[in-house]
């Protein structure tokens, strides 16, 4: 036992002396990763915005913070900076708590908002703070968000808003619902004036916030891995009984499921926001009047095929029509996303119909082509049994023909033409795409594009099938390649249903006058791009330049056009069928 306590006393001599000669860590230097529990150097998170550099977890950002590092150097201008709550409810020790958070934090409210600049356009913006009382949303907080949207619609400047909450303020009661109702209805307003609203959200938005401005956004960005949800996972939960799956309601998961449309790591969020800002700057169809393409083609001219002898086929040989229907179906043949990188610039996808999924048969955004802002859609395939599987083989879902009619009143709204490239064998046939509503969502695309005040055009690529290929195909002009198939129905199904025999195919496919010289005889499509022997992506670059010769002049052409002479002609083209 002595010979124990000798030991001990040693020990803690060497510890003792061991604690004084080191080092000591200056106070603040060292923080620990309250994600991966990792000791990181406090400058190091602040200068990498605020990420982990060990597990890259995410950290909360102050409002201001958040505004140096989105918005240009010294153009940040703040605004109601003096507006706080009268406490509504005469809610007992409230106004003590906000007193000592203004104290804490340096902030009178839990939102930040004003004017400033990114990458050189201007825009407002409101960035709340989860410091003070977890950015949940009372009185003065909605009346800053409100104030801030009114003039911008004033001003006629965008809005972005970094969510943060912890939801309604629960000492305003009442009061901070109706706040819920307030800042949609000012965004509703800011809607319909045409000007642009981009929500980003962040870590945690949950609750009344994620019920009213957070979730109304044009364009709905999101930060990875950030809680979003109305409900919280431990309500669920406790009201469900059951242990949630990993991964519900974050980010990825809201992406899966359609409500978002991109997530965009910490580091890339200026330059993204900046790229959007830009694309909505100008309006389209004024910039396609004022611009000369230099494509020597104009207007009174013919197209550049339209000289070129389709009928003895320009590039290949004369076909029959199911040869047709076989080429239209090769693997190698151009997908959707090739004639978006061949012929627009700085493509950038969004995602989701806004209702259940992102679904992935059609992929679609914003580009630019020659300069000026377009909506780009695209029926998509895949090039291996792999990207089809991913693809669904290019069949879409009700989820995707609500995503392709999303982007469309996008586009509408802010007067981008809409360019589609269809490539479907029909939309897809399943019980889930029956239980979500696939004739609903292909009936509500025809109903809805009939009347879209933008350009529409509508270029079948491959396989043009049935009410899957229509729905995106309700445009002001349809082009075919010289070996894509437009049809009622897959020959194989034609032959079956009338015939009842699958195995009469390609002599349904004669009758049924699917190929790109029959349609135009019977003046279904207006235009046939020529192609050569063996379409590949390699060889693609000829057909290409024939098609952006052809847009430009489509586009001078019908955005030259007020939005009741273009509705009126394509009603008209409709009509006359």
């Amino acid at each position: 036992m002595k010979l124990q306590n000798m030991f001990k006393k040693t020990n803690r001599r060497n510890r003792s002396t061991f604690s004084e000669s080191r080092p000591e860590v200056p106070e603040g230097l060292l923080r620990k990763c309250n994600k991966c529990g990792a000791a990181i150097i406090a400058e190091d998170v602040r200068e990498g915005n605020y990420i982990c550099p060990k597990c890259h977890g995410y950290f909360r950002v102050h409002a201001r913070r958040r505004i140096e590092m989105i918005a240009d150097p010294d153009t940040f201008e703040e605004w109601d900076e003096e507006l706080v709550t009268c406490n509504p409810l005469q809610f007992r020790g409230y106004e003590e708590k906000v007193a000592a958070l203004q104290e804490k934090t340096g902030l009178k409210e839990a939102v930040v908002t004003g004017r400033a600049e990114i990458e050189g356009q201007p825009a407002v913006i409101g960035v709340c703070d989860g410091r003070f009382l977890m950015a949940s949303m009372g009185e003065a907080v909605g009346e800053k968000i409100t104030r801030a949207v009114e003039r911008a619609t004033r001003e006629k400047l965008p809005v972005i808003l970094f969510a943060c909450s912890g939801g309604a303020r629960m000492q305003e009661g009442i009061v901070s619902l109706m706040q819920m109702a307030k800042t949609s209805a000012a965004l509703k307003r800011h809607s319909d004036a045409g000007q642009l609203y981009i929500s980003v959200l962040t870590d945690p938005t949950t609750g009344g916030v994620t019920a009213s401005f957070a979730m109304l956004g044009d364009i709905i960005l999101a930060e990875p891995n950030a809680l979003i949800g109305f409900a919280g996972p431990r309500v669920i939960e406790q009201t469900i009984g059951e242990k949630l799956p990993k991964g519900f309601q974050r980010s990825e998961f809201l992406l899966e499921h359609g409500f978002i449309d991109r997530i965009v790591d910490r580091e890339e969020q200026k330059a993204v926001l900046g790229q959007i800002l830009k694309m909505h700057a100008g309006a389209p169809r004024e910039m396609v009047k004022n611009q000369k393409y230099g494509t020597g083609i104009s207007t009174g001219n013919p197209h550049p095929w339209e000289n070129a002898g389709v009928e003895s086929a320009a590039y290949g040989k004369v076909r029959n029509a199911w040869e047709s229907v076989q080429i239209s179906r090769q693997k190698e043949r151009p997908v959707g996303g090739d004639y978006i990188s061949h012929l627009f610039s700085d493509f950038m996808e969004l995602h989701g119909d806004r209702y259940y999924k992102d679904d992935p048969a059609i992929i679609g955004g914003l580009a630019y082509f020659h300069g000026i802002p377009v909506t780009v859609i695209a029926q998509a395939k895949g090039k291996s049994t792999k990207e089809n599987v991913e693809h669904n083989f290019g069949m879409p879902s009700p989820d995707g023909y609500r995503k392709a009619l999303r982007l469309m009143k996008q586009a509408e709204k802010f007067g981008r033409p809409v360019i589609c490239f269809v490539d479907t064998p029909g939309a897809f046939c399943g019980l889930e795409a029956e239980e979500r509503g696939q004739g609903e969502a292909i009936a509500r695309n025809l109903f809805e594009l009939s009347s879209l005040e933008t350009p529409i055009l509508s270029v079948i690529i491959g396989e043009g099938g049935s009410g899957g290929a229509l729905a995106m195909a309700v445009a002001d002009e349809v082009w075919m390649l010289e070996n894509s198939v437009y049809s009622i129905l897959s020959p194989e199904g034609f032959a079956s249903i009338l015939w009842k025999d699958s195995k009469r195919a390609d002599e349904a496919a004669e009758v049924m006058k699917l190929t790109a010289s029959d349609l135009k005889s019977l003046r279904i499509i207006e235009k046939i791009v020529p192609e050569p022997e063996n379409y590949t992506e390699e060889n693609m670059g000829p057909v290409c330049e024939v098609l952006e010769s052809a847009v430009s002049v489509f586009l001078e052409t019908y955005c030259g056009m007020g939005p009741e002479e273009l509705t009126r002609k394509r009603y008209q083209r409709f009509r006359e069928m």
